[in-house]
């Protein structure tokens, strides 16, 4: 049965749909079958998978609103054993519709729990924020990936979304666990980034990741061609670092999946 991994952080530029889209073509290539599900209006993840956003005509939205089900939302992609639940500019206004709704912060849990037989991972790009499509998405996920950029300002409200994931734990997801706390645009040339990755393990511990996103000019060309970094440049830095991570994953859910 597949893992739901949420992968969140209500900081914007911290390498949150860079890690989903690059963490879902490196499980793919792995020979998992994964589902990546786009729950950013800024559909970064879709476009980043080569789908045009524009043409987006059935998605996250008709998912949450449950006028379509799960598997009528799903879109193939280019990358191997990669499928798509795609975002378009309209899931801006879900959290607007979905607030007189009862029951409104299991909206995708209902949505896709039927999905988990035909996928090994699901993964969630969250948004920017701690709203109520975060929400959904912390329900509906096992766990939660939070990406943590190695700059200054790194800590700076992860206290708050640690809170929301307690919250989240506590009232609507026992169940919801912490992937991992992932250090992202490392520059070892930087003493910062070395006082981040030095602090966030020494509060964090077991939580931090060991693979560690390195900053990677191809990393940063490939959205632009609507590739994955596994299909833009392989022999990357930042393609080695993704399918290390993939590794680290399969190894720590080596009995679940």
């Amino acid at each position: 049965m597949g893992k739901i991994i949420a992968i969140a952080n209500q900081k914007g530029g911290v390498g949150k749909t860079t890690t989903t889209v690059n963490l879902a073509a490196s499980l793919g290539v792995l020979e998992k079958k994964v589902l990546l599900i786009d729950a950013d209006p800024q559909a970064n993840a879709t476009s980043g998978l080569g789908v045009e956003v524009e043409a987006v005509e059935k998605g996250t939205y008709q998912l949450l609103e449950h006028t379509l089900n799960a598997e009528a939302t799903i879109v193939p992609t280019d990358s191997p054993n990669v499928d798509l639940i795609p975002a378009h500019i309209d899931l801006v206004a879900i959290e607007i519709e979905l607030v007189d709704k009862d029951n409104r912060e299991y909206m995708m849990k209902e949505a896709i729990g039927g999905l988990r037989e035909a996928y090994d991972f699901i993964l969630i790009d969250c948004a920017p924020s701690l709203g109520l499509l975060t929400l959904n998405a912390l329900t509906a996920a096992d766990s939660v990936m939070i990406p943590i950029q190695c700059e200054y300002f790194a800590l700076e409200g992860l206290g708050k979304l640690l809170n929301t994931v307690k919250s989240v734990q506590r009232i609507h997801n026992t169940d919801l666990d912490i992937e991992g706390m992932l250090l992202t645009m490392y520059d070892s040339r930087l003493r910062l980034s070395n006082q981040v990755v030095d602090e966030v393990k020494k509060h964090f511990a077991d939580m931090v990741f060991d693979t560690i996103i390195q900053r990677n000019v191809k990393l940063s060309e490939a959205p632009s061609y609507g590739e994955s970094i596994i299909k833009y440049d392989a022999s990357s830095k930042g393609a080695s670092n993704y399918l290390n991570l993939a590794n680290e994953i399969l190894n720590k859910n080596k009995e679940k999946v």
